[in-house]
């Protein structure tokens, strides 16, 4: 099936198996690996995107759903000069990163509510999975961005 994707504010027009996943086409497709692969089911998290500014699992939806909308991926949050989003920033200087195979899922679940609701982050942090660093680092990661303490 022939579609567009636009992540990250680039168009890419592909013609693409209806059955495949989101995932897995912005990895193999667009070459975009931040975005990560772990329980395949929708739990852990970790290929949470966003697609119209709404956070969603990319392991379960099906590319063919995101033609003609935006998608914004972990590698669409810098700024066009490279400088890192304030959600960026405030991970780091919390230590809310250790392995980093979470990180992306994390930051776009936040970066979605940043949009949207900052006073949801207790429940936005329950819905991802991070087996190194505990949750409470990435809590007061998100924290300080809605802050905006740089």
């Amino acid at each position: 099936m022939k579609i567009t994707l636009t992540v990250n504010d680039e168009a890419y027009p592909l013609d693409v198996e209806p059955r495949r996943v989101l995932a897995d086409v912005l990895r193999e497709d667009c070459g975009l690996t931040g975005t990560h692969l772990g329980c395949e089911h929708g739990v852990c998290g970790a290929c949470t995107v966003l697609v119209d500014g709404k956070a969603v699992r990319s392991c379960l939806m099906l590319a063919v759903q995101c033609d003609a909308k935006a998608v914004r991926t972990v590698e669409g949050l810098a700024g066009p000069d490279g400088e890192p989003h304030p959600l960026q920033r405030a991970f780091s200087a919390e230590y809310a990163l250790q392995c980093g195979f979470c990180t992306p899922g994390f930051l776009m679940i936040a970066a979605g509510a940043l949009d949207a609701d900052p006073d949801q982050i207790a429940g936005l942090v329950e819905s991802n999975i991070c087996r190194c660093t505990g949750y409470e680092p990435i809590r007061r990661a998100i924290t300080h961005a809605t802050r905006g303490d740089d």
